[in-house]
């Protein structure tokens, strides 16, 4: 298992629980991202800067992981695409997505982004939180513990582990 971070978009807070989670477990944790990034001297920590542009960064992440791997990212069609290539793809709000719920996830983004396209005005979501913080932090802590107890790939079609 390698650990994949969309990183242009992700919170401090949730690259600093990744940089911690990194050393504690050796899994390589690589940041992709469209500008320079800081990030603590590891031999678990890597970088990857991409050329700015749509989806490019997405892309890199897509093209380099592997079945099994983690992806942290916000981004519902990335997810979508890192589910199909059999790998696990978390939110930083805790969310883990899956072959029985991307499909609806990205359903309803396509409609709100319809709807914000006609001019509906939608909120978007909360501020991130201490509970998301927290959220994101077990779920990542039991989908490492549950891959390092088995040391295996493990099927993405079921929830592997309760992440609420």
């Amino acid at each position: 298992m390698k650990i994949w971070v969309d990183a242009d978009a992700c919170p401090v807070v949730i690259k600093e629980i990744l940089f911690r989670a990194a050393e504690r477990t050796k899994i390589t944790t690589t940041l992709v991202a469209n500008q320079f990034l800081r990030t603590p001297p590891s031999t678990y920590i890597k970088t990857v800067q991409v050329a700015s542009g749509f989806d490019v960064a997405d892309n890199h992440i897509v093209l380099a992981l592997q079945a099994g791997d983690l992806v942290i990212t916000a981004d519902i069609p990335l997810a979508a695409q890192v589910v199909e290539k059999g790998a696990y793809a978390l939110n930083p709000r805790g969310e883990l997505y899956t072959e029985a719920n991307i499909k609806e996830r990205l359903s309803m983004r396509n409609l709100m982004e319809e709807l914000r396209s006609n001019g509906v005005e939608i909120s978007g979501q909360s501020a991130f939180n201490q509970g998301d913080r927290q959220a994101f932090a077990s779920a990542l802590d039991k989908l490492i513990a549950n891959y390092l107890k088995n040391n295996q790939v493990l099927s993405n079609s079921v929830l592997p582990v309760d992440t609420k």
